[in-house]
């Protein structure tokens, strides 16, 4: 292993020294992305948990309005993309080892929080949305885990290992919209629940915690695993201000809005995706003949981030920006389609509502791993891994974006607006980075 220009850094978290251009030690940098992306799942399985619990909210005697429930489920991303950040400069930092594992460690306070809140319908409200909050340092995770494994591989390979980790990583929102029906129907720690079908009065024993502490032991597992086996490399640590080049690029803006249009699609539909179910063909809307929307809400972020990790080597081959062209086009285009499926006047135009989301997620999913094949190209290695951070801590705020704006405007005009928004980016990253002469192509 050939030595970097970044000078020692004591003690037993660094390593002496990391060249993957020149010298890459594999098996190290695989070890890092397998713990990591572990981790990096179970934060994002805590980020959505309040997604995967606020529709059924109001059947286990919480008194909450439709706003009320849309604010909630926003919490998260305005909190995670805060957090982001300030995760973003930890990196070069803490180094991967301390970053991992004290992240994961703290993913223990709000799954605590929402196992013992949602065991009482009297929680007020504010402390909902602070617990809501507080699920924020699962989104926080993002900013710091990917910068810091980009530093263990080659430039190119970094599309198909930063594909990997985003998209295995992003399955943890699928995972607990998954799981959460099913662990939430038996005993296991704490007083049950009854749930109630407001239409015709039928009830059913439920522990709501479940959803909530069933994490807990693989948080724990993940904490110890991420302080033996992760080390980290030794990147100049410049401290926040010497990091702050990255915005005098114009670059770092454009690839912001690219993958606000990608990631933020993904993240503030997966968000939301739950509540807009129930709300457009739910129960409120069809009576006992309305869909549950737990039985669906989980397939847009397992579609999309499946789709993350296919897309990944496919960009490493043909190109980041060509590939971001199509994932905009194709967001645009679904984006439209479901436009037209907000008014639904039977459950029976439920398919063709759930085809033209899952769409959505597809092309979010496939650009999320473009844009993060094209920030490695553009950038050189240490500004490459803040604007990873940057981006994703924009992006995050996805999920705070897309519940204020439901709660302030119909579905219609907000898939429109993203029609608008998608056009864009596929224009601009053809411009810059896709075509025949383009400025930064990759």
């Amino acid at each position: 292993m050939s030595s970097t220009s970044a000078p020692a850094r004591k003690g037993a978290d660094w390593l002496p020294a990391w060249d993957p251009e020149n010298d890459w030690e594999s098996s190290r940098a695989w070890k890092t992305l397998w713990v990591t992306t572990g981790n990096l799942t179970l934060a994002f399985a805590t980020w959505f948990l309040v997604s995967a619990i606020a529709p059924k909210l109001t059947s286990i005697g919480f008194d909450l309005s439709k706003n009320q429930l849309y604010w909630l489920a926003a919490m998260p991303g305005l909190a995670g993309g805060t957090l982001r950040l300030i995760w973003t400069f930890l990196p070069p930092i803490m180094g991967t080892r301390k970053l991992v594992t004290v992240t994961t460690a703290l993913l223990v306070l709000p799954l605590i929080g929402w196992g013992l809140a949602v065991q009482n319908p009297s929680t007020p409200y504010g402390v909902l949305l602070f617990l809501g909050a507080l699920v924020g340092l699962g989104g926080g995770a993002f900013s710091g885990f990917m910068p810091s494994t980009s530093y263990f591989f080659p430039r190119a390979k970094q599309g198909t290992a930063l594909g990997l980790q985003a998209g295995i990583g992003n399955f943890g929102v699928s995972l607990v919209q998954l799981v959460t029906p099913w662990i939430i129907g038996f005993a296991m720690v704490g007083a049950g629940q009854v749930m109630t079908n407001k239409d015709t009065g039928a009830t059913k024993d439920v522990w709501f915690q479940n959803a909530a502490y069933v994490w807990i032991p693989f948080v724990v597992v993940g904490t110890v695993l991420a302080w033996v086996l992760l080390r980290s490399v030794p990147v100049q640590a410049r401290g926040v201000r010497g990091q702050l080049d990255i915005f005098s690029n114009k670059h770092t803006w454009i690839m912001t809005y690219l993958y606000v249009i990608t990631f933020g699609t993904f993240s503030g539909l997966a968000g939301i995706f739950g509540l807009l179910i129930a709300n457009l063909y739910g129960s409120s809307a069809f009576g006992d003949q309305g869909v549950d929307p737990l039985r669906y809400a989980f397939l847009g972020a397992l579609v999309g981030s499946l789709a993350r990790i296919i897309a990944g080597p496919i960009a490493d081959r043909v190109g980041g920006g060509r590939i971001t062209v199509v994932a905009t086009i194709g967001i645009a285009a679904s984006a439209l389609y479901s436009s037209f499926q907000v008014s639904p006047t039977s459950p029976d135009d439920f398919p063709r509502f759930l085809v033209g989301m899952i769409a959505i997620f597809f092309f979010a999913g496939v650009g999320n791993a473009s844009t993060f094949k094209q920030m490695p190209m553009i950038f050189e290695r240490r500004q490459a891994g803040g604007v990873i951070g940057w981006t994703s801590a924009i992006a995050a705020y996805g999920p705070f974006i897309f519940g204020m704006m439901l709660s302030a405007v119909a579905p219609g005009l907000l898939f429109g607006m993203g029609v608008v928004f998608a056009l864009v980016a596929a224009a601009v990253s053809w411009w810059f980075y896709a075509r025949p002469g383009a400025e930064k192509p990759c």
